[in-house]
Order: structure tokens, then sequence, then C-alpha cells
């Protein structure tokens, strides 16, 4: 196992790579919050707000209407596209390990996988013993077994001929291009130059929606693209419940109202959502008074509150996606590599006679630095907010097609929200939207949307942190101090928006996606949003075999295929955990739905408290769930290779709460060996506190 290189790279990548812990003492002045201008001109006049609102209700009603064709036809088309999809739900075995990262830098050395895939293409073969099961829809499994026979196994690993894809970039893009051509058979190699998910995917907003601003914008921009992004996130969102179940979840969010006649215009509002989604809808959006408003969310101002209007979305918790995703990928027979960067594109003549074509590249291994040459025959750029360096590399006089937004959420004790209820401010201060949300025992409060500079790791400014504070001190109850010093950790993500020359601020920058081709043959897919990574990667790949004439075995099969963790778990899953290990409860709940049916073998690695009980489960922090031996299985089974790496991703400790990291990091390094000698902790903490 691979360890920290250096001290000097573990002070570097925690201060780098944590979220900033900031301090109570830090002194600003409250920003004051402005009226929205829609709500100013509605009160001006009431003959005014009259003809407002009747023309309001006109026009959501007529727009309503005019769209259904278009609903009705998309829906019928995407449900026609997942009959016609083929099914491989493979079920590994309980046992299953992936290879280590040595293998894997040396099957990247080596530019073939012909070692390393024992999976789901070869369980026809005599002898085969790897463990896989194809089951069918019994036990504690979910998963049904594949209606089509499998395809013969892709065995062409010529080194010559090098990997069919490398995919570089191992964010939610990357991770799901790797896992759509490894189950198509293709031969996949993935690098990510730090870990998977290090970057933008780890500082969402954790929710998997179809976008209420973005459908508001829809029909009051009359925006027919705007419009097909929320349809077709709203059915994706289905899809990623249910691949990943354990890692994902309906989530009831409450939209308050103060004004009487917004009550009827945001439960047209909802419906209009609901009735996008259709048959894949969650749950009917629906109306609550005053009283039961304040009953389901009693921290929210009750003064001048006439009702709310609850609806539903999906929450996750992303960097666990992103790791189930690339795990999914070696599961079926792709080489991956996390603290791996390319540094030179390879290009060689074209048959045709055009420009040269790119065919590999030089890649560090950045723990060890080490270099060496991957050949291909198509490199995917899935680098998201880097897009443009590496096309720049490809031709450095190429246009930026990438304009980074950072996006600033803050961390909050859990007191702050119901545990089962999230709340939106649709109309913040200074128009945006702003949501407030349970996540992990603690809330969650955000987003900011300001044009950023691209960096590798972007800090938020105490302004904006001061600005998300501001906004939710106006929807909470007075008796409910909202302090700076509550402010348990902050990040900063920075979302690839697909650029448009002609917008003047972000709000009018849609964010779905967009496939670039460059004349070398670089295939560029950037854009998009977490909800909709599953159907980028789809139609990355769609281009991708046609640009590079390859040969799968079979087409997309990513609707039917289960992640990693899912085929084994239910929601009952944890009672028999804590049975099984004597753990307690809140952990059990906890390694359930982090680790889904792989919570097995974490608890195997538990090892005795030396008390009456709980008899398995040391906690790295008295107040969060996440034990010790999630630590050596990070290591052993994740491709954790360092501190930060579990800390910031395998665990999400240092998004919900930055110090109580800090504290848990001399356990975690002591906790295996590949971090245990890799530094001391004086020099961390020491880096850590200058955030503060």
């Amino acid at each position: 196992m691979l360890g920290l290189s250096s001290a000097a790279a573990l002070r570097r990548s925690t201060a780098a790579a944590l979220p900033t812990l900031h301090s109570a003492s830090t002194p600003q002045s409250c920003l004051q919050r402005r009226l929205a201008s829609t709500s100013s001109s509605s009160s001006s006049s009431s003959s005014s707000s009259n003809r407002t609102r009747t023309a309001l209700f006109a026009g959501t009603a007529a727009i309503a209407s005019a769209l259904t064709i278009y609903t009705l036809a998309s829906r019928s088309t995407l449900e026609a596209d997942a009959s016609a999809q083929q099914k491989l739900d493979i079920r590994p075995h309980p046992l299953w390990s992936p290879p280590s990262r040595a293998q894997m830098i040396a099957a990247l050395k080596a530019n073939s996988a012909a070692n390393l895939k024992p999976r789901s293409s070869r369980l026809s073969q005599p002898g085969y013993a790897s463990g896989l099961d194809v089951i069918a829809q019994e036990g504690s499994g979910t998963s049904p077994a594949p209606n089509t026979p499998l395809a013969p196994a892709n065995d062409n690993t010529d080194a010559e001929e090098g990997f069919d894809l490398l995919i570089v970039g191992g964010g939610a893009t990357g991770t799901g291009v790797a896992v759509d051509a490894a189950t198509r058979g293709l031969n996949v190699a993935m690098v990510e130059r730090d870990d998977f998910g290090a970057g933008t995917s780890s500082k969402s907003t954790k929710l998997v929606h179809g976008g209420v601003r973005y459908l508001q914008k829809a029909v009051f921009n009359l925006d027919i693209e705007q419009y097909r992004m929320v349809v077709e996130a709203l059915h994706e969102r289905k899809t990623f419940l249910h691949i990943a179940p354990y890692l994902s979840d309906h989530l009831p969010i409450m939209l308050p109202v103060y004004r009487w006649w917004q009550v009827p215009y945001y439960w047209a509002g909802t419906k209009m959502y609901d009735f996008l989604a259709g048959s894949e809808n969650m749950e009917s959006s629906y109306v609550l008074g005053r009283g039961k408003a304040l009953e389901a969310f009693p921290m929210l101002k009750g003064e001048g509150l006439a009702g709310a209007v609850v609806y539903y979305d999906g929450q996750h918790n992303d960097t666990r996606m992103n790791v189930a995703l690339a795990l999914t990928a070696v599961h079926h027979g792709a080489v991956v590599a996390n603290h791996t960067e390319v540094v030179k594109l390879y290009k060689k003549p074209s048959t045709t006679g055009g420009a040269d074509r790119v065919c590999g590249a030089r890649v560090r291994d950045c723990l060890t630095g080490e270099e060496f040459d991957v050949k291909c025959k198509g490199v995917i750029n899935a680098t998201g907010p880097f897009s443009d360096t590496l096309r720049k590399m490809d031709a450095p006089t190429a246009q930026e097609i990438v304009a980074p937004s950072s996006g600033v959420h803050i961390t909050l004790p859990g007191y702050y929200s119901p545990r089962d209820m999230g709340l939106i401010d649709p109309q913040t201060s200074d128009g945006r939207v702003i949501f407030f949300l349970p996540w992990q025992g603690n809330t969650i409060a955000g987003t900011t949307d300001t044009a950023a500079p691209v960096e590798a790791h972007p800090r938020p400014k105490e302004e904006e942190i001061q600005w998300i504070l501001d906004e939710v001190r106006n929807y909470l109850s007075p008796d409910i101090k909202v302090r700076r010093g509550d402010v348990l950790s902050a990040w900063s993500g920075l979302r690839p928006l697909v650029k448009d020359p002609d917008a003047k601020d972000t709000q009018s920058l849609v964010r779905n996606h967009m496939i670039n081709v460059s004349e070398s043959g670089l295939l560029t897919i950037a854009g998009g949003k977490w909800t909709t990574y599953r159907e980028m990667a789809e139609q990355t790949v769609d281009r991708a075999v046609k640009e590079y004439n390859l040969q799968p075995l079979r087409g997309c099969v990513t609707k039917t295929t289960r992640l990693l963790g899912s085929h084994g778990w239910t929601k009952t899953m944890y009672v028999k955990l804590l049975q099984r290990f004597g753990l307690e409860t809140e952990i059990a709940r906890h390694l359930a739905s982090t680790y889904g049916d792989r919570a097995w073998s974490v608890c195997s690695m538990a090892e005795p408290t030396g008390e009456r009980w709980p008899i398995h489960g040391r906690r790295l922090d008295s107040q969060y769930p996440y034990i010790e031996a999630e630590v050596r299985y990070a290591c052993r089974s994740e491709y954790a290779a360092t501190a930060v790496d579990f800390l910031a991703r395998r665990s999400r400790l240092a998004f919900l709460n930055a110090e109580a990291a800090v504290s848990a990091l001399p356990r975690v390094i002591v906790s295996n060996s590949c971090l245990k000698n890799s530094a001391g902790t004086r020099s961390v903490r020491r880096r850590s506190t200058r955030t503060r």
C-alpha cells in the first residue's frame, strides 16, 4: 500500500483539501438584505399587483399547456430507450476486493488490462472462480439477474494497440464515463491528478434534482433548452436513486411563503415540476398551512408566514458516490489510478491526411514522481473546470469553452434544521436561490454563484460566508441566533459551466453539458451536474465509439447496472450489522448507508473495543460515527493513499467539521500502516490553524 510521500506532502494536501475552518471571533458586519425586485414592484400599487398576478398565472398555464406535447414525446422516447437497453447487473462476491493501486500503475505501464479483467465478461470461462455471482432477485439482494446473455469477452489486450479509451479526470463525469465504457466491454484506463472527486464533485449541494430554478427561468424566459434540461434531469434523478439506493434518498424540501397570493403560484410551479417527472416522480408536492409548516420546520420564522409548499428531490453522498463509480468501473475491468496526472499528449499522423491524431499520453505518478507512456485509440477529457487546460495542451490556440463559477457552502450544527426536511429560499436578496438542508447529521447552507478563476483549491471568502449566514437569518425564528461561530466548515467548489459568449452573469449560463472534439480527436465533455452524469457519460461514449471506430461488445447498460455495494443492501441491513458485530446503532446505520453491502467487509476489519458495549467500532471522533476500521478499509479497498483522501472523501468528516477532522488526524494515521509513518501531526495542526 502507498502512503504519503513526505511530511511536506501531507501538510500541503491537508491544508489545501480540508474545508476551511473559520473562527467564531472573526468580526464581520452583516450584509443588508435587499427586497427582490419582483416583490417591490408587486407592492407598489394594488391595481398593478392584480394585473401582474393575473398575467403570471395565465402565462404559466399557457406555457404548461404548450409544452405538454414535448413532455409526453420526451417521456415516451426515454422509456423506449430504457426498454431497449441490455441489462448487465452483476453482483460481486462479498469478499471481492479491487486490485491494488500498484497493480493499476503496472497495468497502465503495460498498456493492457489483461491481468486485471477477471470480471463479468469472463464468467463463462471454465475454471473461473473470481467469486462473482449472477443472482436472481432473492435473499437480501435487490438486483435482478441479467435478462440477456452476456457477450463474449473483449480480449483485445495487445499492448501495441493500447487501451480503447484513456479518460482524464476522476470526478463524477470521468468515473461515469469509465463505468459506461467498461460495461460495454471496452478496454478502459482512467487517471486522476488528485483523488477521485477531489475537485468539484465533492463540493456540491448534495442534491439529485431537476432544478426548480431552471424550470422557473425556462417558463418566464421561454427557454426551451433549459426546459429540456429540467425534464432530462428529472428522469435521470429516478435512475440515480435506483442504481445507488444506499447512497441516495428522497428529501422533502419546504418553500415558505410570506404572501398569501404566492401560495397558489408556487403550488402551480411545484405541480408542474411533478408533472414533468411523469411516472418517475418521487412523491407529490403539497401545501401546508401556517401551523403545519411550523410543526414540520420549527426553526422557521413565524411572523408573516402564510403557509408553505413542499416538494421532493433527491439527496446523496457525493464523494462516496464518486468512489462507488470508480470501484464499479474496476469491477467491470477498467484500469483506474488516482494521484496520476497527464503531462503530455502524444499524436500520430492521420490515416486520412488531416491533422495529427491523439494516440496516447505521458503520465506521471504523483506519489512517486515516476513517468511512463500510455497508449490508446482515443482520449476523453473529463477534467471539469480544468477542461481548457488539457485542450490547450492539445492545441495552444484552442478557444476556451468553460466559464467557471464558484459555489460556497457552509456546514452548521444539526439543530439548525429538522433531520428530514430541507428548505429553499427561491428569492434571495440578490435574486438567487439558496438551500438549507440536513445532511449527515449536520446542516448545509448554500450556495453562492459568482464568476471565479480556475484554481486547484479555491477557498471561500469571508464575505460569501457572511452572505449565506444573513440569508439563513432572514428565514429562521428570532429565537435562533445565527452565529458566525456555529460555522463548522466551509468550502468552495468550481462549477464547470458551459460558456455563453453573450452571457453577462453566471445566472444566464446553462448547467447543461456539451461535447467537443478537436481536430486531433481529443474528445472533451464539459458542463452538466451530478444528476445527469450518467446521461452525459452515455452520450460521451456513444460519440467516442464513432470518433475512434471502436467495437464495443454491447450497448449502454448503465440505466440498470447498480453500483458496488447496492446488491445486498436493504433498509434494515444495519440491524444485522449491529447484532453481528455489537455496534452502536448510529455507527451501524452510518456503515450501511455509506458502504452498502460492503459494510460487512468494513466490520470484519474492526478491532474489539475491550468494553462490554459496544463490542466493536472504535470512533475516530466522539461526535461522529466514523470508526478506525474505515481507515483500513479505505486504504486496502478504496485507493485512499493520503490522510486527506480518507478525511475528506472516503469519510466526510472534513466537510462536516474541520476541527474534528484535524483532531482525528493522528488516529487516522495510526489506524493503518499505509499512513502510519507518513508524517507527524503537529505541523498539520499549525497549517490548519492558519485558516482560522
